[in-house]
């Protein structure tokens, strides 16, 4: 499929992506997409960034044009309230003649929640826990449900989401069309996908435990007094938008101050920050209101900004995991991005490991310029370390499609 166009879809929703200025899709919607719609369950696993969310959403939409029957059709469990409101907002922004989805997530009134169940939305885009409360006081029902994808789904087991997902998909009707995107497919992921999906096509799409190709990667020792004028050299150098990650929230709420005393329009978002605080960060940071966004790791998966250029980690992640998340917020879509990261003297080992659990090398760069490898183009693979195949599958570009066990 070279084209949205091409999908054998309602006329209707190809307009409405071309009015979107939905063209041509990446590897996840060209594989992901004609498959759904055949009514297949899927498990795919891709990098951050690869536009899994309209894989999703195409054929649901679909799916709720051609139903006539009242009652809720589709349902979306996403980790973060900041991830379920991005999607309700794409959902929405496609719907076109369909009724508005239901966004049940916590931090947010209910009232308005229960209201658009009541009101007849055929799509809920939730996160497990408000849910799963929803559930329990009988305020929604699932018995119309056709379709059900757990988006992100490695990341609600990490935060503890696995009972709850357990007794909400209990509640669900057994015969369904289930999609489920993960960054992993391993341990609790694995049984999570064999307990909920039926002859599933698994795709897989590059590999998960490194970062985009389209990412620079650069590393710059600097002493802990000078961190924030290195910060503030770097964000000089850019003149696009920039998302810092500090490791606490006490390190996000100082960044910020400090950049905007020095005249940098900077928003902040981490756990402690109400909703309607975060909402309107995330919002401005997209609209441009504020150049840089600085955030903490718990909020990197609720941050799908597009055209983000520099993503900075201020201090090294506590785990692997968190480096691939971070600098995932750059170089999507088939953009080219940069992502610096500061580390002192000390921290020399702590990188190294990193890298090394990774399988890549950053370039280490003076904070001049002086020593950029000129002959590196942005998004080149030469600062990647050469990683044994047994390590990665699939490598970079290769699609697997195989019958997982029911």
């Amino acid at each position: 499929m070279q084209n949205f166009s091409e999908l054998p879809i309602s006329s209707c929703l190809k307009e409405r992506l071309a009015s979107a200025r939905f063209s041509t899709p990446t590897p996840v919607q060209a594989a992901a997409i004609p498959k759904a719609l055949e009514g297949k369950d899927l498990v795919a696993t891709a990098q951050t960034g690869t536009g899994k969310t309209l894989a999703f959403l195409i054929p649901i939409i679909e799916k709720l044009l051609q139903k006539s029957a009242p009652g809720i059709a589709g349902l979306v469990l996403l980790p973060t309230r900041e991830l379920a409101m991005q999607v309700a907002g794409q959902y929405n922004a496609l719907r076109g003649r369909l009724s508005p989805a239901a966004l049940v997530v916590g931090g947010l009134p209910e009232r308005q929640q229960i209201d658009s169940i009541r009101k007849g939305a055929p799509l809920v885009v939730a996160t497990p826990g408000r849910l799963e409360d929803f559930l329990d006081r009988g305020y929604i029902q699932f018995s119309t449900l056709q379709i059900l994808v757990l988006d992100e789904a490695d990341r609600m087991l990490d935060m503890g989401f696995l009972p709850a997902i357990r007794r909400i998909v209990g509640a669900l009707p057994r015969e369904r069309q289930t999609l489920c995107f993960s960054a992993t497919m391993e341990g609790a992921m694995a049984r999570l996908v064999k307990d909920y999906t039926r002859d599933a096509m698994r795709l897989a799409f590059g590999s998960v435990l490194q970062p985009s190709e389209n990412v620079r990667l650069q590393a710059f020792e600097v002493a802990a007094e000078e961190k924030q004028d290195a910060l503030r050299r770097l964000l000089a150098k850019e003149n696009g938008r920039c998302l810092v990650f500090s490791r606490t929230k006490r390190g996000t709420e100082r960044i910020a101050r400090s950049l905007n005393r020095d005249g940098i329009n900077a928003a902040m978002i981490h756990g402690d920050r109400s909703q309607p605080q975060r909402t309107a960060a995330l919002e401005g940071f997209h609209q441009g209101h504020y150049r840089v966004l600085v955030a903490t790791d718990l909020a990197s998966r609720g941050i799908h900004v597009q055209d983000i250029a520099h993503v900075i980690n201020y201090d090294l992640p506590e785990v692997a995991e968190n480096f691939i998340h971070r600098v995932g917020r750059t170089g999507r879509a088939g953009r080219h991005g940069v992502a610096s990261t500061l580390f002192s003297r000390d921290q020399r080992t702590e990188l190294s490991l990193l890298e090394r659990a990774l399988g890549i090398r950053m370039e280490r760069p003076g904070m001049d310029g002086d020593a950029l490898e000129k002959k590196r183009e942005r998004g080149s693979t030469l600062n990647r370390e050469p990683v044994h195949r047994s390590r990665l599958v699939p490598l970079p570009g290769e699609i697997l499609q195989s019958q997982m066990e029911g």
